[in-house]
């Protein structure tokens, strides 16, 4: 892997005040924001980039409160949040307008999905390992829902995994259901 890796920087913010590092891997610009004295097993968020969630405060998933949760969490107990630019489970901002386009027809995240080419998620997460192995880290403590984030962490030992769970609304139910029901999301 060619990957150019940046300075650290400082980062205050509204939920403390951390550090920042990036790292490049081709067209791909990747964040860890982190405490600067990391905890021995540091709880560690892997967050993909939702651009309607994360910026825009979308109600048709979960992503905001999740990243937000995952942050305010970091800052108290000296952890790390990954931030993966995976956009629309890694099919871009543009098929995923159109996949919400799919949605608003009637089909649900993974057929809309199919009906563009793609895999339900085609997230891949061997950047992870590449970032908490420059950090020096080999145990974590991994906040997240989801199973195959666990399983494709194979090199790093998950001590306990923290679930994740936000409140539901009337415009991600649906969404929420489809995670737990079809792609085993631990919910």
């Amino acid at each position: 892997m060619n990957i150019k890796i940046s300075e650290i920087a400082n980062l205050p913010s509204r939920f403390g005040d951390f550090k920042v590092k990036a790292f490049k891997e081709g067209n791909k610009e990747h964040l860890v924001i982190f405490k600067e004295k990391l905890d021995e097993i540091p709880i560690v968020r892997v967050h993909s980039e939702c651009l309607t969630g994360d910026a825009i405060g979308s109600l048709k998933c979960d992503c905001r409160d999740q990243l937000e949760h995952a942050l305010t969490l970091a800052s108290k107990t000296n952890g790390m949040v990954i931030y993966l630019r995976q956009e629309g489970r890694n099919i871009g901002l543009l098929n995923k307008i159109n996949a919400y386009a799919l949605q608003d027809k009637g089909l649900n995240t993974i057929e809309a999905n199919h009906q563009l080419g793609f895999a339900a998620d085609e997230r891949t997460y061997e950047m992870v390992t590449f970032i908490l192995h420059h950090f020096n880290i080999h145990k974590i403590k991994l906040l997240t829902n989801n199973p195959k984030k666990i399983d494709s962490l194979s090199d790093i030992e998950i001590v306990e995994r923290i679930p994740i769970i936000m409140k539901s609304n009337p415009h991600n139910e649906a969404y929420l259901n489809v995670k737990k029901d079809e792609m085993g999301h631990l919910l």
